[in-house]
């Protein structure tokens, strides 16, 4: 089986984010089938339909990336019950002009990270609305909405809590399947 490429967007920018320790465990508890990198998002200009004619650099850099990808997953925090800024640009550069997205029909999921007990449930679902809209066929079940985030790694940032890990296993393997259900080239 080929090994799929798949780009981990991580929705916090903070140096010593929850979401980026978990994203780093995802892609360590990942099936051999599914290479995973995380995409660098922080420095993209913010989105300007103006700048559709002559786009930035860094934005070209940044399509021309994602569209090497097999599927995407995204792990992120959540902001007033939404998506982070940060993240929802780069789903903004990526879906632009319109009629070019390149995160059309690539399989995806999502995993929200949070210290609260509720796992960032709002931008968990906020960004699946959005994967919609983007014809990224986006993967149901298991959900992953990972609270108490303070109490899953060591001061090393690894992974320590036991059935987190658990869980993340049995995520990253039905992850796995789904994108070799949607890319079955």
């Amino acid at each position: 089986m080929t090994q799929k490429r798949i780009g981990v967007f991580v929705g916090s920018l903070r140096r010593e984010s929850f979401n980026r320790k978990m994203a780093k465990a995802l892609i360590k508890l990942a099936p051999d089938t599914l290479r995973l990198e995380i995409v660098e998002i922080g420095g993209l200009p913010f989105y300007n339909q103006d700048l559709d004619d002559n786009p930035p650099v860094a934005w070209t850099g940044f399509r021309e990336h994602i569209r090497k990808f097999d599927g995407v997953l995204f792990v992120t925090p959540e902001y007033n019950r939404s998506v982070p800024g940060v993240l929802k640009n780069a789903i903004d550069v990526g879906s632009r002009p319109y009629g070019k997205s390149v995160w059309d029909g690539k399989p995806g999921a999502v995993v929200s990270v949070s210290p609260g007990a509720i796992g960032g449930f709002g931008s968990n679902h906020h960004l699946r609305q959005s994967m919609v809209f983007l014809n990224i066929p986006v993967m149901q079940q298991p959900e992953a909405y990972i609270g108490n985030a303070a109490n899953l790694f060591d001061e090393n940032g690894h992974l320590v809590n036991e059935s987190t890990r658990e869980f993340a296993v049995k995520f990253m393997q039905a992850f796995a399947a789904w994108v070799a259900t949607i890319r079955h080239d």
